[in-house]
């Protein structure tokens, strides 16, 4: 089982601070969430169909011409790699882990690959699965670069996949409107910009042949109806995603800012999260853990990852305990 943010029934056990009581900075989840109309009675009593209008709604949204939508994105994580022979793959380290777990678990040659390893791999490897802006640490590919190496690796009959799971607060540099093209694959989530990872909606942007293998794969009734419901609606409510990406943007920045006075300056980060370097990760986690607070801690590099406070109790909170974390972990 990998590590992941978010488990906080495990934290609480660990050191007797009742769940309620807990500041969750570990995930990197919008901390406040699209909310629409309750979803209605009918959607729990009736099979899930496909014709509700998903699939065209996320079209629009992302500016995609066709989209699978799927349980979160984890299921095409997990799926994608059986639809390949094994092969040499490369994966963006550090990121999010359960990429190289699943195609190592599908029997693949798995090679780790920095950012500027990228070009070499895109020339030489089978799949590259990147991450845009990257989990944990920000960093950010252009859709220049994208484009250019989904050319070298597709005319080896290779696949571009990227992850753009954090791409909903900034989609500028977004490849969804060129997964016409062959070999190319994006991901996508309601769970983060959002912040609805509970109703586990995801979406595949790839073109048709691709699309058709993993929906056969994945079988019907991928998603409830009532999660089908909820998507629908928050893809559809232009009004707060504008002004989601503008607190974001600001929350963000305010972050960032926290964690320099309090001697954290960030290595890297998005508008979800902010991400630190440092030798002291273990200990400062601990610290905050203690009191509470939950951040994600990452061995290899020895960092840390902060999500974003949901309230200004919360960020008084933080703005309290970090400094006094960071002044107790030190040598």
């Amino acid at each position: 089982m990998l590590e992941h943010g978010g488990r906080l029934r495990r934290a609480s056990a660990v050191y007797g601070i009742a769940l309620e009581r807990w500041l969750d900075l570990s995930t990197g989840i919008n901390p406040r969430p699209w909310a629409g109309e309750p979803t209605p009675l009918t959607l729990w009593h009736r099979l899930p169909e496909d014709e509700d209008g998903l699939a065209q709604t996320a079209q629009e949204y992302y500016g995609a011409p066709g989209v699978l939508p799927t349980a979160g994105s984890q299921a095409a994580i997990l799926n994608l790699p059986r639809l390949r022979a094994p092969c040499r793959v490369g994966v963006l380290s550090p990121g999010y882990a359960e990429h190289a777990a699943r195609w190592r678990e599908a029997g693949h040659e798995v090679v780790p690959v920095t950012p500027a390893e990228c070009p070499d791999a895109a020339a030489t490897l089978d799949v590259l699965t990147l991450i845009n802006p990257n989990n944990p640490t920000g960093h950010r590919f252009t859709r220049t670069q994208l484009l250019r190496w989904h050319g070298e690796i597709t005319a080896r009959g290779g696949w571009l996949i990227v992850d753009e799971t954090f791409a909903d607060t900034d989609p500028a540099e977004s490849v969804a409107a060129e997964t016409h093209r062959e070999g190319l694959v994006v991901l996508k989530s309601l769970g983060k910009f959002f912040g609805l990872a509970g109703a586990r909606v995801g979406f595949v942007l790839a073109a048709e042949p691709l699309r058709e293998g993993l929906a056969e794969r994945l079988g019907p009734w991928t998603i409830a109806g009532p999660s089908r419901a909820i998507a629908a609606g928050a893809l559809n409510d232009r009004r707060w995603q504008n002004e989601t990406r503008r607190r974001l943007r600001a929350d963000a920045t305010r972050l960032a800012a926290l964690m320099r006075a309090s001697g954290l300056a960030p290595s890297g980060g998005c508008e979800l999260f902010q991400w630190v370097v440092t030798a002291r990760a273990s200990r400062i986690h601990e610290r905050l853990a203690r009191g509470g607070i939950l951040c994600r801690l990452f061995d290899a590099p020895g960092s840390l990852r902060f999500g974003l406070p949901g309230t200004e109790e919360d960020w008084r909170r933080l703005e309290t305990a970090l400094p006094a974390a960071v002044d107790e972990a030190s040598p």
